[in-house]
């Protein structure tokens, strides 16, 4: 990876491909919510990147060839460092994600070869988003919120939008929604939050969260 770009360049690159992945349109006040930043440092940050060839800002923001390689390099060592952490270092699934992106910019190629090995090529981060590059095949999903009653799947994937929010994570980790478990929708509000069963377990599920946890379809 260029190590001469500016750790802010990564984080916003790391931000508009997150953005990107979960379908949003990529918008400067969108990236300000994201990171948690003023709308104006935003404006002047990826009109920076833009004179630097890393974005391209038309009615949406979008990553050119440099700035895709970039951010692609950014999520694959966050998304490795989650995984380390959890499987080799034991260090709790709710905490991973921050100090993730204290390793993310600072793992080296001879490093990172290392966590491939040792790992045995991981195809996902713990809370079941794609590690660029590894070759992961998602299954058909669909968000949690157009579950039926009745229904039961198997929970694949959490959105990077929730692993923001610290206390989210713990939600989540305490009532066992974690990639691999089985929820049954048994209830569904006329506002959208859910009662669900997770592994015979019951929880509540609000509106924002079940909009962005997966089950696999198929």
């Amino acid at each position: 990876m260029d190590t001469t770009y500016p750790i802010r360049y990564r984080e916003y690159a790391e931000a508009i491909w997150e953005i990107e992945e979960e379908g949003i349109p990529v918008i400067q006040a969108r990236i300000a919510d994201w990171l948690g930043v003023s709308r104006a440092s935003v404006s002047e940050m990826v009109h920076r990147m833009a004179d630097d060839g890393l974005v391209t800002l038309e009615d949406e923001i979008k990553l050119t060839d440099a700035g895709r390689h970039l951010a692609a390099v950014i999520v694959r060592r966050h998304r490795l460092a989650e995984r380390f952490l959890t499987e080799i270092l034991n260090l709790p699934w709710s905490k991973v994600h921050a100090e993730a992106e204290v390793w993310e910019t600072t793992i080296s190629d001879d490093v990172e070869a290392a966590m491939w090995a040792v790992m045995e090529d991981p195809k996902t981060c713990p809370h079941g988003n794609p590690i660029p590059g590894a070759g992961y095949r998602p299954p058909i999903m669909k968000p949690m919120a157009d579950m039926e009653p009745g229904e039961s799947l198997r929970l694949e994937r959490i959105s990077e939008e929730l692993e923001l929010d610290a206390d989210m994570m713990r939600f989540l980790d305490e009532s066992g929604l974690r990639p691999n478990a089985t929820v049954e929708l048994l209830t569904k509000d006329p506002h959208g939050a859910l009662t669900v069963s997770v592994d015979g377990s019951m929880t509540g599920v609000g509106v924002f969260a079940a909009g962005r946890l997966f089950v696999a379809v198929t």
